[in-house]
């Protein structure tokens, strides 16, 4: 074994680092290409950085001790938003602690329950897009999946607070570069410039806590559905129930990694559709069969989602900070490395994906995926606990848009990937036309979610 890091670019640390901010994909997608499937980076302020485009490196680190390869502590820069005792910020017995009371909300028949909801916010929302002009619809998306979170997760039906919430989580969520400073350093939120956005935090708490204090107190709490409720019935092994804050921090983390996510995987696909009118013509067939009941239509449309998460992952990467040396990818890794298994580079790969540049729902179809090439929602015992959720949400929108609305299709150029925070977003917004609007009712029900065996 090499005790030297694997080679990276010899460039500084701080322009290495606005590279990594400003042109993520690219620039690590140049490094793969210089340096092969593993390399390093260094920057400012965080480990070096090991990244891995083998998806038998990529295997190693998932199925690893989790002791060892720290998530938690990958993310730690979150700390200020989600707060200490966030299921994506704790490691080791606690991660799993919290990870086992959390569950039960995300399971296969838990989520099956709320697609109703999801249809009805979606169809109100479609009801109130412009039609014969281009407009961005990832703020719409964005509405949807944020209704959607404070209906069904929380579980908000007060108007006031509803209505606080629709108004305070945007503005916390789309902080600038400069504002995000004072999450990864919460100590910055007592200074002026970011007094804002510790405002902001205080405002989203005192109605996530008033939520909280009702669910505790509603007398029908047993037979309610929503995830807060669950998560305040849940209990460990020894009885023990999550206290408010902890609470708190769960519900700040679904909001912001549930949110914000699924709009933006929801962009993507109808930035891409619009740009394939064979593939939405197909996808419009399937979403009448999904209306109608036809597992095909729902195999289909998950098969855009997945398709579309694919080549354009809203997350590029994820992180794991090693505590003790590993022999990895042919190098020995010292303790305190990050080892960042590259999502974006495994999605692709030729290797992987034939023509990986190519926009092909039916390479979906009735594919069986491993979890070390396909892994938009990370993987391990790391892997995002709301995938069920997130692919089901995807499925019943794209749905609703495509039964209630006729979209133009475009020969405009594809929207570029634009690093917002820790994901990338379509650069315009991913810009659609409406030509008309369908009158259609609300389909009910969905089927199972056919997306890969999920620990959730």
């Amino acid at each position: 074994m090499d005790a030297k890091l694997p080679p990276g670019p010899p460039l500084p640390k701080p322009v290495q680092a606005v590279l990594l901010a400003r042109y993520w994909p690219h620039f690590i997608a140049t490094c793969r290409r210089r340096y092969g499937k593993v390399f390093t980076l260094r920057m400012s302020m965080v480990p070096p950085m090991v990244y891995l485009a083998d998806p038998a490196d990529i295997k190693e680190v998932f199925a690893g001790d989790p002791g060892i390869f720290h998530a938690g502590e990958a993310n730690s820069m979150l700390k200020g938003l989600l707060g200490d005792s966030s299921v994506l910020v704790v490691d080791d017995e606690v991660h799993a602690d919290r990870r086992r009371l959390m569950l039960a909300p995300f399971k296969r028949n838990a989520v099956a329950r709320q697609t109703t909801t999801m249809a009805e916010i979606a169809a109100a929302n479609i009801a109130t897009w412009p039609v014969g002009r281009d407009f961005p619809v990832a703020p719409r998306m964005s509405q949807i999946t944020l209704e959607v979170i404070l209906r069904t997760v929380i579980g908000a039906s007060d108007p006031d607070r509803l209505a606080a919430l629709r108004d305070v989580m945007p503005r916390l969520l789309r902080l600038g570069p400069f504002a995000s400073l004072a999450i990864a350093s919460p100590n910055l939120q007592r200074r002026l410039p970011w007094q804002p956005i510790r405002k902001r935090i205080e405002e989203a708490d005192r109605l996530l806590f008033a939520e909280i204090a009702d669910r505790r107190s509603d007398p029908g709490l047993a037979e309610r559905t929503d995830v807060l409720a669950m998560l305040v019935r849940a209990a460990d092994d020894d009885g023990r129930t999550m206290t408010d804050r902890e609470l708190r921090d769960q519900l700040m983390t679904l909001l912001v990694a549930g949110h914000d996510t699924t709009a933006t995987g929801l962009s993507w696909a109808l930035e891409r559709l619009t740009r394939h009118p064979a593939i939405l013509d197909k996808a419009v067939r399937g979403a009448e069969a999904s209306a109608a009941g036809d597992p095909a239509g729902d195999e289909y449309l998950d098969a855009v989602a997945k398709e579309a998460l694919r080549i354009r992952p809203v997350v590029f990467d994820v992180g794991r900070v090693l505590t003790k040396p590993v022999d990895l990818a042919g190098y020995h890794l010292p303790a305190g490395v990050m080892v960042v298994p590259g999502i974006g580079l495994v999605h692709a790969s030729a290797e992987q994906y034939p023509e990986p540049e190519m926009f092909d729902p039916d390479r979906m179809v009735g594919a069986t995926l491993s979890p070390t090439t396909w892994l938009p929602f990370g993987g391990g015992n790391r892997r995002c606990l709301g995938a069920t959720f997130a692919m089901v949400e995807m499925r019943v929108v794209l749905r609703e848009i495509l039964r209630r609305v006729e979209l133009d299709t475009t020969t405009a150029p594809a929207e570029r990937q634009r690093v917002r925070h820790v994901i990338l977003e379509p650069h315009r917004g991913a810009r659609i036309r409406v030509r008309a609007m369908r009158d259609v009712p609300v389909a009910a029900g969905v089927g199972k979610p056919a997306c890969p065996a999920d620990t959730a």
